[in-house]
């Protein structure tokens, strides 16, 4: 029989039993905890051992003078302290409570099988994918929605011609809420990786160009430090790695960073590293001279994709100008190399990426403002595990120990 993963022993726990465990901690105290949940102490210590089991770690130490989080609870009590801290800002924000005293209760009140329900519909777009993706009946998952909106007293879904859909307000509560289950599950993990010196997962957003090149760079690094470590990568244009990062799908994105970082996100600039116009060796605009505008607009472009820094950066380029042809827009760096190389058509690149190109020539034409810097993005109320803190920290260490042309962001 398969062991259960740390995200079955994640949903398997209670948030009564979560609750309880929290009051622990706070108070130091099993009798204090059952007197504040109103609760017996029997019946708290009977929950409180049941999670031990379920987790497989002692997490209070009980002395004559209290019962005391030991190294494993206090990892796990920080983030059940989190998971419950945004469920209940969450629960302000959409306006089903003024302040967190006032949310705290109604948390108290709401399951896990009716917050699964709102983030499986709002993942999967609808009831009936919901229930397959989940397993569970559509009359269930109908039934948990209207508790939960009931419980909160907000419209969180809406009735169409095509079936029941999430509101605005069912959007914001159920992204925040996916977020904060996170919590739960890297709880778990940690304990895990304190116990047995186990690697937790590290999903990271790689932007296409400079993104990948530097973590590229420094995963062999990582791996001789973790060599248990499971790593994730994905790659996707500037717009995707944003809503995955919003979405909790990456701990953090490697790349450009963007010029409008929305307040729920972070931005660490690393290497400032300015755009230039790129051709192949022996292109003809490289025996120019100083290129004009107007030769450049004489010749193909390969744009990025819409949203992106290098289109924004494109665009400013040829501002009140028809601008060149542009037949490809792509973030797509093997076909970009292949197309500039079999042809004579252009596009641009940062310091960073051309200096990681064989093959590619940069043009003379005047320094293209504003100069970007690839960095580090994450949540702002994002609270790493130790192994994705260590791999920041292996991305910045890389970055200082840089040669030129590259120069540390200011």
């Amino acid at each position: 029989m398969t062991a259960p993963t740390s995200q079955d022993r994640a949903q398997s726990l209670s948030f009564r039993q979560l609750r309880l465990f929290e009051a622990i901690g706070d108070l130091k105290s099993v009798r204090r905890a059952s007197e504040a949940c109103s609760l017996s102490q029997p019946a708290v210590t009977q929950a409180l051992a049941k999670m031990e089991a379920q987790l497989g770690a002692t997490l209070v130490d009980r002395r004559a003078s209290g019962s005391y989080l030991n190294e494993y609870g206090m990892v796990f009590h920080a983030r059940i302290k989190r998971f419950f801290q945004q469920t209940e800002r969450a629960v302000v924000e959409i306006g089903a409570a003024v302040n967190a005293d006032a949310a705290r209760p109604i948390v108290n009140r709401l399951t896990r099988s009716q917050l699964r329900t709102l983030v499986g519909v709002m993942e999967q777009g609808s009831f009936e994918q919901a229930s397959e993706t989940l397993e569970i009946s559509a009359a269930s998952l109908q039934r948990a929605a209207r508790d939960l909106q009931g419980n909160l007293r907000v419209s969180l879904f809406y009735r169409t011609a095509a079936g029941m859909l999430v509101s605005p307000q069912g959007m914001k509560l159920g992204l925040a809420v996916k977020l904060a289950l996170q919590e739960i599950e890297w709880g778990v993990m940690e304990v895990d990786s304190a116990l047995d010196g186990s690697a937790t997962p590290v999903v990271i957003g790689a932007m296409p160009f400079g993104g990948s090149v530097l973590l590229a760079s420094v995963l062999d690094r990582f791996l001789e430090r973790h060599p248990s470590a499971d790593v994730r990568i994905m790659n996707e244009s500037a717009l995707e790695m944003t809503r995955c990062l919003r979405a909790g799908d990456v701990d953090f994105v490697v790349g450009l960073l963007p010029q409008d970082v929305p307040p729920e996100l972070v931005a660490e600039p690393l290497v400032s590293t300015p755009y230039a116009v790129v051709g192949r060796e022996g292109h003809p605009l490289t025996r120019a001279g100083k290129v004009s505008i107007e030769q450049l607009m004489a010749y193909d472009w390969i744009t990025g994709t819409p949203g992106s820094s290098r289109r924004a950066c494109f665009d400013r380029i040829f501002a009140g100008t028809p601008g060149p042809q542009t037949h490809v827009a792509t973030c797509a760096l093997p076909i970009i190399r292949h197309l500039l190389k079999g042809s004579d058509r252009l596009t641009l690149m940062t310091s960073y990426e051309i200096s990681h190109e064989q093959g590619l020539r940069t043009l003379h034409c005047d320094p293209i403002q504003p100069v970007p810097a690839i960095g580090i993005t994450t949540r702002a109320d994002w609270m790493p595990t130790p192994v994705q803190s260590d791999f920041i920290a292996i991305i910045r260490d890389h970055v200082c120990a840089a040669p030129t042309p590259l120069r540390r962001a200011s």
